[in-house]
């Protein structure tokens, strides 16, 4: 076994060479700063009122519970029929 061939492998391949690294040691004095743009802003304010309303509007369900006692509501079953085939279009990918 020769010791000069691994040598001159080592030598193509780089092994064992001290590879120097450059460092940037470049530290600004001053802090780091967020800014939020006019729309981020928008877009929060919107996310909060989201956040804070109910999630159900007591008032048309008590409308409707009143409606459904007295008999008085009605469903149009072809209304019905549209809505509920344009949720599975939805689902489906149908256009």
């Amino acid at each position: 076994m020769r010791i000069d061939a691994i040598t001159q492998i080592q030598q193509v391949y780089g092994v064992g060479k001290n590879r120097k690294t450059s460092r940037t040691n470049s530290v600004s004095g001053g802090r780091d700063a967020v800014e939020i743009s006019s729309i981020g802003k928008d877009i929060q304010t919107a996310k909060a009122a989201v956040k804070s309303a109910p999630d159900v509007r007591e008032d048309k369900v008590a409308d409707l519970k009143k409606q459904i006692a007295n008999g008085t509501y009605n469903v149009s079953g072809e209304s019905f029929a549209d809505k509920l085939l344009a949720k599975y279009n939805e689902a489906a990918g149908i256009a």
